[in-house]
């Protein structure tokens, strides 16, 4: 489900030489990170940007890419993908550099004041600033811990729904108490191409950790028969012909009872890895980096955080607040880049300098 990308759009890097120098390089390819090309495009700035995944979209297309998303400003709904892609659209005039299918390895202060980067793949940069837009870093899901079950996985055992009609129809079992096991169930529950033949979700207890409006659907459902709950934890399975068959769902009261499936969808989160990124002498929080909010500085001068692999007073965890973060990043990033150069806010409404940055033309206003 990765999006359809145009390559001048991209302008993906090939193998390169030597070393590269840059202005900028951003640290992941999800929505803040796109929508940081665009605020240091804005300011004349191009950057490089390095992901880990082989196609940009981060967690939106990696996880959810039809999920719909409602709080986006001025976008009254839109899925993952969709999100992705206009934020490709919106970023083709400033010509990013895209290096996919690599993680940023190593990150070294040197005596100009730039730092040298290197990648998993050997590609090596000298670049002014860096903006880590890595989200929960490089994450992983959370598997169920079962003998044997991986044997299933990514046939019948799936972490992540990437194409929701490729379960149209079937027997599913969903296991999670979060907003995505209780999304992904009502979902197939509901009328229309994606319908399930049968929904069963599988909780270890009667408590979610998602939106209650979600739980409150869910028990609304169960109570008219279109669904099924049962709390519990997977402990087991049966296999009929080389094909799962079944679960083994241990309760509370101790009793194991053999559920049958199709499939199985399993939603326990990501287990967040800041992976190298730990080891550039970031100060870290939980996992997470910590940043001013005048301009989402890290406490290495020239390192900037933003999106969800941030912390802060106040901070909320949100795609919109992401983009917030992004603008002022690359205001505070500019004396580095540009020393000389004082920096006025422009609007592109009225800009003309900002209008040519972007391709198009100046309005006439009568």
């Amino acid at each position: 489900m990765e999006p359809q990308l145009n390559q001048e759009v991209l302008n993906t890097a090939a193998a390169h030489d030597g070393l590269l120098e840059t202005d900028a390089i951003i640290v992941g390819a999800g929505p803040v990170g796109l929508f940081q090309v665009f605020e240091l495009g804005l300011l004349e700035i191009k950057a490089h940007v390095i992901d880990s995944l082989p196609y940009p979209g981060g967690q939106c297309i990696e996880l959810y890419p039809d999920k719909p998303i409602y709080d986006i400003p001025a976008i009254p709904v839109c899925t993952g993908k969709e999100l992705t892609d206009s934020l490709l659209r919106q970023i083709e005039p400033f010509g990013a550099t895209f290096h996919f299918g690599q993680e940023v390895s190593v990150v070294q202060k040197q005596d100009d004041g730039r730092f040298l980067v290197e990648t998993s793949k050997g590609l090596q940069f000298l670049t002014k600033t860096i903006f880590i837009a890595a989200g929960v870093g490089a994450f992983q899901p959370r598997t169920l811990k079962v003998e044997g079950l991986e044997q299933f996985e990514g046939s019948q055992i799936h972490y992540r729904v990437k194409s929701p009609a490729d379960f149209a129809g079937k027997n599913l079992v969903i296991v999670g108490g979060g907003d995505s096991a209780l999304d992904w169930a009502l979902n197939f529950v509901a009328e229309g191409p994606n319908k399930a033949e049968s929904v069963i979700l599988v909780h270890r207890r009667d408590g979610f950790k998602a939106a209650p409006a979600s739980v409150a659907k869910m028990k609304e459902l169960c109570d008219a028969y279109e669904m099924q709950f049962i709390v519990g934890q997977v402990t087991g399975y049966e296999a009929r012909d080389s094909k799962l068959s079944g679960v083994k769902v241990t309760g509370a009261d101790g009793v194991t009872r053999v559920v049958p499936l199709d499939v199985l969808l399993v939603f326990f989160g990501l287990s967040p890895k800041l992976g190298p990124i730990a080891n550039w002498g970031l100060e870290i929080e939980r996992k997470q980096l910590k940043v001013d909010t005048e301009m989402f500085s890290t406490n290495v001068p020239g390192i900037f955080a933003v999106g969800d692999v941030n912390t802060y007073p106040g901070k909320k965890k949100l795609i919109l607040s992401g983009f917030h973060e992004c603008a002022l990043a690359a205001f505070g990033a500019a004396p580095f880049i540009f020393p000389d150069k004082k920096i006025h806010l422009q609007y592109t409404t009225t800009s003309p300098k900002l209008h040519k940055v972007l391709g198009v033309e100046s309005p006439v206003f009568d």
